[in-house]
């Protein structure tokens, strides 16, 4: 069982279908229902108890936990205490997402590089230390926040306003009433995620993400617009990667706080030298697509293995040496009030091509038979492309199969790609 109804999530279930004569997803979305041997159940990814039951009912080998919410609220605990095999940190554990301050302790604990930083748990405490420390700074939300509690606020009005909207009109909920203040660092940001069995670890393909809205990282922050994988700026740096996420893994064992589950690291690297921005307890949004895409090898092995405390004993896994990209297109109005209940046109088409997949996110289908808008982020075009480092390739595809689905608000960046361009370029 999936759970989840988001683009990550329909990722893994056409992954694991290949492999399992029965997936279910929970809740789902339009792309899952269209997988032949998958199920959609209609079990929010936030009722746990509902999960459970019908986990216990169906006889589940094997859960796997897609959303930061279900974590969050300790859906793993609840599972285990049942005997029920799941792939995803305890709640405890999922604080290394929960709570960017703990995440940030984490990393300062076991000399994780990671920016400089304060906590603050008043609005009068964050305000002043920007007065007398100045500099550029980012302001995060400690609580989970869909990946938009990150401010970037360029002077000292756009400071207050970021701080008060966190800390006292309660812009992002619960989450914001303790707020990290970081100093904003340069580079180049690239996304870390693997496996752990809460001693070893096995990283999967490196992916690039774009977070802001609009071409030229301009606009809000959002889940996503768009990724790659490979990571060509990852080159090079592979050891130290590792490393820094091993360090963590094995922090929280020495802490007693065991992790099982994907550990998702956002990792900038830096005029200074590589530094953990963030760390994740679960598959990176829309960064799974492109990296399930080219997976070769079987994924379900993998999750038992990590579930189990087996890594070890795994092979590594393989990948299509072809670079796929994922462009996400989402609705007018998102990330605040997307639109909803627009009719989609142009996916059989998109169907049709070769090397081209739509993962759907936001998407319902409807009693008409056809399928509509339900979310911000409506679909994740994924493309490969032809041989080894064509980047080139893979976003011409991924256009191509954008241009031929419409609905009304689309919204997409259209520079998705062009990082990973520009590397092989210089």
């Amino acid at each position: 069982m999936v759970v989840g109804g988001g683009g990550r999530e329909h990722a893994l279930a056409w992954k694991l279908a290949k492999e399992f004569d029965l997936v279910y997803c929970a809740p789902g979305n339009a792309g899952t229902s269209r997988i032949g041997n998958c199920k959609n159940v209609r079990i929010p990814a936030t009722d746990i108890q509902g999960l459970v039951d019908f986990a216990e009912k169906e006889r589940i080998d094997l859960t796997i936990v897609g959303p930061e919410a279900p974590l969050s609220m300790g859906i793993a605990d609840e599972f285990k205490k049942k005997g029920l095999k799941i792939f995803g940190p305890t709640k405890n554990a999922a604080r290394l997402e929960s709570s960017k301050a703990f995440a940030k302790e984490h990393c300062r604990l076991y000399g994780i590089p990671t920016p400089d930083y304060a906590i603050y748990h008043h609005f009068k405490d964050a305000l002043d230390h920007y007065s007398k420390h100045g500099g550029k700074i980012v302001t995060k939300a400690d609580g989970l926040a869909g990946g938009k509690g990150v401010e970037f606020p360029n002077d000292y009005r756009q400071i207050v306003n970021s701080l008060r909207g966190m800390m006292l009109r309660s812009k992002y909920g619960d989450a914001g009433n303790v707020v990290i203040i970081e100093k904003r660092c340069s580079g180049e940001e690239l996304s870390e995620i693997g496996l752990s069995d809460g001693f070893d670890y096995m990283g999967l393909a490196t992916s690039q993400d774009h977070k802001r809205l609009c071409d030229g990282d301009g606009g809000p922050n959002t889940g996503g617009m768009g990724a790659y994988s490979p990571a060509p700026a990852a080159k090079g740096h592979e050891k130290q990667i590792k490393e820094m996420m091993v360090t963590a893994i094995r922090g929280m064992e020495e802490i007693d706080i065991p992790y099982h589950g994907a550990l998702y690291g956002g990792i900038m690297i830096t005029p200074e030298g590589l530094k953990v921005l963030e760390f994740n307890s679960r598959f990176g949004d829309p960064e799974t697509q492109p990296v399930i895409y080219r997976m070769k090898s079987g994924l379900a092995d993998y999750l038992f293995a990590a579930a189990e405390g087996s890594l070890k004993r795994k092979r590594p896994i393989k990948w299509d040496p072809r670079p796929a990209v994922c462009v996400v297109l989402s609705s007018f109005g998102y990330p605040e009030e997307p639109w909803k209940g627009k009719m989609i046109t142009g996916l059989y088409d998109v169907e049709k091509m070769d090397d081209v997949f739509a993962f759907h996110a936001g998407t319902s289908l409807g009693d008409d038979g056809n399928i509509y808008t339900n979310g911000g982020r409506v679909l994740g075009v994924t493309a490969l492309g032809r041989y080894e480092n064509d980047f080139q390739g893979a976003i011409d595809r991924a256009y191509d199969a954008v241009d031929r689905i419409n609905f009304v608000g689309k919204h997409f960046r259209k520079d998705i790609g062009q990082r990973a361009l520009n590397r092989q370029l210089d």
